[in-house]
């Protein structure tokens, strides 16, 4: 039989589509032809099959017209993944391999030039992708069985060598091969901070008892946080801290991050699924591809969908470029991101807790006491910094906090140790509880994803506090996207306060404050709330 299909994966952002290789091996003009809108890199393929089968020990058909078809035709392919199809799909078009042994598996996997099999990106996206389409065996490359495996329901094979597969295939005994290198992905990895969380504490804030609450109320309800104030204030070590009370990923949302890490070839394989939230500071000059995702050719994830279900931390916000600032828009309001890269259209899930920092002036001195500012920035040079968080921007973080130094006398008179980020974390993990019970069987998981039609509509306010919030809204104080914001916030102080029923004005007067970056007293509030 002259023709034989293998199975395989083609990835557009985190969305996989199964790809039917097919091979024909007939009498013709010499020659290989690859078809189905594949890019430069997998027109390559055509060379690393051919050694890799001669240098195998296998037949390659030297002497006849090889056609392999990437199906369906109209979707552009990428990458170097299709080797292992590739050649298996042409073996078994000329007779060495059963063709129907080739059903049911999807092929994974680049080829050297001596038969080895190398790892690739977004394998972990890829065996998703192929279980829903009912593919439940699954060939990758050794070290990469481990991420494969991942996924339930799933029979995964790690081979080192094509002369392995093919031995796999017909049911022989697997000869031995030489270890597959890992990729540089966990090495990557492992400078990302998970380890480093580890010896930050919110016992080591001394004060600051209004930002904290704002921390934990982002934290509870995944609500986006601006903190302004001038340098040494304490807002990094705020928002380094923040994923210490995050915590672990549920499965689904384990399971999500970990395929983003693969797709972005950052993930490390021996730990298994990602339990901990992400957290990722990209430095000010980090481009826009960097930050939201693009690249040439093909499009990976950026600092936004790998830092999905965890924390974003934009330190010096105002010194981003102002391309990188305008990108955030749709991530802000909507959790995923779209790339465009011309004809590929791609859309990454990007659903993190972005954490904002800006100084007050470009040198960070400057207090709105001019009795101990030492700025030294012109009117117009504090006015300009300022403007370059622009008003659709702004608009769609939920909180605000202005943060301070503590002046000597205030650390003096501080007798009490501040709460340890697991006693906040068992706070948030309450009030998500409660937010998941809320809306169980829907598309969302917290208050800070659920669209203000379904607010309204299924959870609104008491009288008194939808009251208070349309005043606010008719005197200015609101845009109408920040009333809806207000009110995903109240929902949330009303988690962390385990109250019963809708919550009320206060509730909404301390959404209010938080939105507007108004001082809040934590003590009043806890006892007005609880």
């Amino acid at each position: 039989m002259p023709f034989a299909t293998a199975r395989t994966v083609s990835l557009h952002g985190a969305v996989g589509h199964v790809v039917h290789v097919q091979a024909d091996v007939s009498p013709g003009q010499v020659g290989t032809t690859l078809v189905g809108r594949p890019d430069q890199a997998l027109s390559e393929a055509r060379d690393r099959c051919r050694m890799a089968i001669i240098n195998s020990g296998l037949h390659w058909p030297a002497t006849k017209r090889i056609t392999v078809l990437l199906s369906p035709a109209d979707l552009r392919k990428s990458g170097t993944h299709y080797d292992l199809g590739m050649a298996l799909a042409v073996l078994a078009a000329d007779g060495s391999l059963p063709p129907e042994h080739l059903d049911h598996t999807l092929f994974v996997g680049e080829l050297t030039l001596d038969g080895g099999l190398r790892p690739v990106a977004g394998v972990l996206p890829m065996v998703l992708a192929a279980r829903e389409a009912g593919l439940r065996t699954v060939v990758v490359p050794e070290p990469q069985a481990a991420e494969a495996a991942l996924v339930p329901g799933t029979s995964v094979f790690g081979m080192r060598s094509l002369r392995q597969v093919v031995a796999l295939v017909l049911g022989e005994q697997v000869p031995e091969a030489p270890p597959v290198a890992s990729s540089a992905g966990a090495s990557v990895l492992a400078w990302r901070g998970s380890a480093r969380h580890e010896e930050v504490d919110m016992a080591d804030l001394l004060g600051m008892a209004d930002a904290r609450y704002a921390v934990e109320v982002a934290a509870a309800g995944g609500h986006h946080l601006l903190l302004s104030g001038p340098k040494g204030a304490g807002k990094t070590t705020l928002a380094e801290r923040l994923p210490t009370i995050l915590p672990d990923l549920s499965d689904e949302e384990a399971l999500e991050l970990t395929a983003l890490q693969s797709l972005a070839g950052v993930l490390d394989t021996s730990a298994g699924l990602v339990r901990r939230p992400p957290y990722a500071a990209p430095h000010h000059d980090a481009s826009k591809a960097s930050i939201v995702g693009g690249g040439s050719g093909h499009v990976r994830p950026g600092e936004l969908s790998k830092a999905h279900t965890g924390v974003l931390f934009l330190d010096e916000f105002p010194l981003f470029r102002a391309d990188v600032i305008e990108a955030l828009r749709e991530p802000l309001e909507n959790g995923e991101i779209t790339v465009a890269r011309k004809d590929e259209l791609v859309t990454l899930p990007a659903r993190a807790l972005v954490v904002l920092a800006s100084n007050p002036c470009p040198c960070g001195e400057y207090r709105a006491d001019a009795r101990v500012s030492r700025c030294s920035c012109r009117e117009v040079a504090r006015r300009d910094y300022r403007a370059r968080v622009t008003g659709p921007v702004a608009d769609r973080i939920d909180i605000t906090r202005h943060v301070e130094p503590l002046a000597p006398h205030e650390r003096r008179d501080l007798f009490e140790r501040p709460e340890s980020s697991s006693v906040v974390r068992g706070r948030v993990r309450a009030a998500r509880d409660r937010q998941a019970a809320r809306y169980e069987g829907r598309a969302w998981r917290l208050n800070g994803h659920v669209p203000g039609a379904a607010l309204r509509e299924e959870w609104p306010l008491t009288g008194p506090a939808d009251d208070a919030l349309h005043g606010a809204v008719a005197d200015g104080r609101l845009t109408s996207r920040g009333a809806v914001r207000v009110h995903r916030l109240a929902w949330t102080v009303h988690d962390l306060a385990g109250g019963e029923g809708p919550p009320g004005r206060d509730e909404v007067e301390v959404a209010l404050r938080l939105r507007r970056g108004e001082p809040l007293d934590v003590r009043t509030v806890s006892g007005a709330l609880g």
